[in-house]
């Protein structure tokens, strides 16, 4: 697997430098996502039909409040 190169950071950062929240990048097959805080550390990375079932999971487990 290749590594990714466009990274996009999510548009809710959190306060201050926007530096709390993840990143992603879409390699047509998979998706890798990574902390931003921490670009150079381990990456996840999963086929990209799993990615819309990772975040719903997550927003079950975390609702917005």
């Amino acid at each position: 697997m290749t590594t990714p190169t466009s990274w996009k950071k999510s548009s809710f950062s959190g306060g201050g430098e926007g530096n709390d929240c993840v990143e992603v990048a879409d390699m047509d097959t998979h998706i890798s996502i990574r902390d931003s805080k921490s670009p150079t550390r381990a990456t996840l990375t999963f086929p990209a039909r799993a990615f819309t079932p990772f975040i719903e999971a997550l927003k079950a487990r975390h609702p917005a409040g």
